[in-house]
């Protein structure tokens, strides 16, 4: 608010600990590449780096001036938001199995979100959001997103049908994993 607007992407650089840049880098090394060779290098930090950004207005605009926050949560959620939009827009870009995975984690990291104590709420939604929506605007138009909800619907509806817990050591597996994830993310603290 004094002029000091580097302000605005700094904090997606900078980190609380070991264990909070642990966590984010680990992030990025698992979600980055795969959008990276999709976009492009420049494309990919340019959506990067405009998610934080927009991260961190969002911060400053909604919490109050003494808030302080670090780490590239924000960015990596637009990271989230962006693979959303390319589910929604564009699913030839991505197999469906892939789709379910990037779904799933986005899903448990919002979570987490509200659980941890100490997290930036305001960054990560509006890091979401706004990758999001850079991935959205360019591919946008109304028959495109009726027939993008149509069709999921409609594979929900499948899925729902075929999903009767027809494996129930894949749902124990995956139970495990969320729980392990939970208590390690509880643990940080």
């Amino acid at each position: 608010m004094e002029g000091e607007v580097w302000r605005l992407i700094t904090p997606t650089f900078m980190h609380s600990g070991f264990a909070h840049m642990l966590f984010n880098s680990v992030s990025l090394i698992l979600f980055g590449p795969a959008l990276e060779r999709m976009l492009g290098s420049r494309r990919f930090v340019f959506i990067y780096l405009l998610s934080g950004f927009i991260a961190n207005v969002a911060t400053l605009l909604l919490e109050p001036l003494t808030y302080t926050h670090v780490g590239s949560s924000g960015a990596i959620f637009g990271l989230f938001g962006y693979y959303i939009a390319i589910i929604v827009f564009r699913k030839q870009m991505i197999s469906r199995q892939n789709s379910q995975v990037i779904l799933t984690l986005a899903v448990v990291s919002l979570v987490m979100t509200f659980l941890q104590p100490n997290i930036n709420v305001v960054a990560h939604l509006f890091g979401l959001i706004g990758g999001f929506l850079l991935g959205a605007i360019p591919y946008y138009n109304r028959k495109n997103l009726s027939d993008s909800i149509r069709s999921t619907a409609v594979w929900t509806q499948t899925k729902r049908k075929s999903v009767s817990f027809q494996s129930p050591l894949k749902l124990l597996i995956w139970t495990i994993i969320i729980i392990i994830a939970i208590i390690g993310f509880l643990s940080q603290k």
